[in-house]
């Protein structure tokens, strides 16, 4: 069985690598370059780094490295590893990151990938998408919303918060601003990212899902919901959540959320998420045709 697990695997590793290699001559504006790879110059996220954070997913794809890359970036109160996958090329500019699960007992993405007939299951080669599946390993464990100290994660950012609660009240906001790791961590993801588009997904309780997001982030979720045939809706953030840090801390970029319903995520209903990441993915991502 594990022979035919690593037969299975090379052979999906060439099979991407001829497939992309291909389907970059046929791309309109073949043969252009990426800015972050002009005259051997990094992009403006890739030097503000510290320590080589996220250098595994940043450096550029070359013959042989097509695959998705996966690393531990973090880890939990409890010491859980949280992990990052990339896909696509990290020398495009224009980035989108995404989030399969904040709140542990709302985990049906966290095992979303944007690989689809399009890309013939292999990663795509015009997009750059980052993908955290589950930033609360704890509370996926202890089936709870909340993480491993009792914190709901999405009310411990520094944009309005407030005291909410207190330890394992279902909106608990922590003793202060990011004082739990996991937040302190995806703030930091998106600082060396600074990716143009941040999706958030969560499952609540009614029957249909939905995109919401507010201000500067509509636009976007409005395309994400066309893309993904999902209703929108204009909803203010609460105090304290992720998308608002993200708003006020860098205007020019969005975050908004997808809520799935209760339950396992359907097959249908994953397709044509995955399809969606995959479009978005491509239509943030900026190459120069210079």
């Amino acid at each position: 069985m594990n022979r035919r697990r690593l037969f299975l695997a090379a052979a999906a590793a060439a099979g991407c690598g001829v497939a992309l290699i291909a389907a970059a001559h046929l791309l309109p504006g073949a043969g252009t370059t990426p800015r972050a790879a002009q005259a051997g110059k990094a992009s403006h996220h890739r030097v503000k780094g510290r320590e080589g954070f996220l250098d595994f997913a940043l450096t550029p794809r070359r013959p042989g490295n097509l695959l998705m890359r996966e690393d531990t970036v973090g880890s939990s109160v409890q010491g859980r590893r949280i992990e990052l996958r990339q896909y696509g090329d990290p020398a495009l500019e224009g980035e989108l990151l995404v989030f399969g699960c904040i709140h542990g007992d709302e985990c049906a993405a966290q095992h979303l990938r944007p690989l689809t007939p399009i890309t013939a299951f292999c990663p795509d080669w015009v997009s750059d998408i980052y993908m955290v599946g589950n930033l609360n390993p704890d509370g996926r464990a202890l089936g709870t919303r909340l993480n491993g100290r009792g914190v709901d994660l999405n009310r411990n950012f520094p944009a309005g918060w407030m005291p909410i609660g207190s330890r394992g009240d279902p909106q608990f906001s922590g003793p202060k601003p990011l004082s739990e790791p996991e937040a302190r961590l995806a703030t930091r993801i998106v600082r060396r990212l600074r990716p143009e588009v941040t999706i958030w997904f969560h499952q609540h309780y009614a029957p249909r899902p939905m995109v919401r997001a507010w201000s500067r982030s509509v636009p976007a979720a409005r395309r994400f919901a066309r893309l993904a045939g999902l209703p929108f809706k204009r909803i203010p953030w609460p105090a304290g959540t992720a998308p608002n840090w993200q708003n006020h801390r860098f205007p020019g970029s969005a975050s908004f959320v997808v809520e799935l319903p209760r339950g396992k995520l359907p097959d249908g209903r994953r397709a044509l998420l995955e399809r969606a990441l995959l479009r978005l993915g491509r239509s943030v991502a900026r190459v120069s045709e210079d």
